[in-house]
């Protein structure tokens, strides 16, 4: 889409108008015509409502919520980037630490088939990207052998390129673990849904000052909710705890491994 001045023109061939007898559907529904605009579904979008539809039906989510402070991580980005030309967001850290708990705790990094599990050898995460008309989820491979720097530059490129739909199937397709973050959008926390071959996908919520307790201390921190939504054929509530804990001990000690 492109703007000029107030107007927004759509590039492109103009939607189809809906079906007679969705027209009669949305009018049992109290949707008059001419109150509406209809859009048809592009594959992108009828190929994520088929996905996401079948896993909420067939796959047994369930979510893990954890408050973790990011002081430590947000100081460890701040030097890493006075020291480097290629920039690190929080999300490109977030990737790494990911499959740093994913190395510690391999029974997460997993996938349910019908004749049995699936281990993987590697952390290739999938991470979610907007773009028009739905969700991209560009693959990071072997993550937990890349530097954040690299990592930063990988999905600078991948996004880039998957907002201009001109990612190659391999590099969307698979992963072994999702990540998505809204929390540059205001949002404190949420579950996502899992798609397949993901055993996990983790959602990040926003960065927000709280008052904690140390004993009976006061103190402020900066703290992000994380929340874990688990296929329970495949990771359940002992493993998913584990992998957050060894999530939020490399997000709280990041000097480590940032780099």
């Amino acid at each position: 889409m492109r703007r000029r001045g107030d107007a927004v023109q759509r590039e492109g061939p103009l939607p189809k108008t809906p079906s007679a007898a969705l027209v009669a559907e949305l009018e049992q529904l109290g949707v008059a015509p001419g109150t509406y605009r209809f859009e048809p579904l592009d594959p992108m979008r009828r190929a994520i409502a088929r996905r996401t539809a079948a896993s909420a039906r067939e796959a047994p989510h369930f979510s893990l919520l954890s408050r973790i402070e990011a002081d430590a991580l947000l100081a460890a980005r701040a030097r890493l980037n006075a020291e480097t030309a290629e920039k690190v967001s929080l999300n490109d850290l977030m990737i790494k630490a990911a499959a740093l708990a994913l190395e510690a705790v391999p029974a997460a990094n997993a996938s349910f088939t019908a004749e049995g599990l699936v281990f993987h050898d590697h952390a290739d995460i999938a991470v979610a990207v907007a773009m028009p008309g739905g969700l991209v989820t560009p693959v990071v491979r072997r993550a937990e052998t890349k530097t954040a720097v690299q990592i930063a530059a990988e999905m600078k490129d991948l996004a880039a390129r998957g907002r201009a739909r001109r990612l190659a199937p391999r590099e969307y397709a698979g992963g072994t673990f999702a990540i998505s973050n809204l929390g540059m959008f205001g949002i404190a926390s949420f579950d996502s849904i899992l798609s397949p071959p993901h055993g996990c996908i983790l959602s990040i919520g926003q960065v927000e000052k709280h008052f904690r307790f140390r004993g009976d201390e006061p103190y402020v921190a900066a703290v992000a909710e994380m929340t874990l939504t688990c296929d329970h054929r495949v990771v359940d509530g002992a493993i998913g705890a584990a992998w957050l804990a060894a999530f939020r001990n490399r997000i709280e000690a990041p000097d480590s491994w940032v780099a």
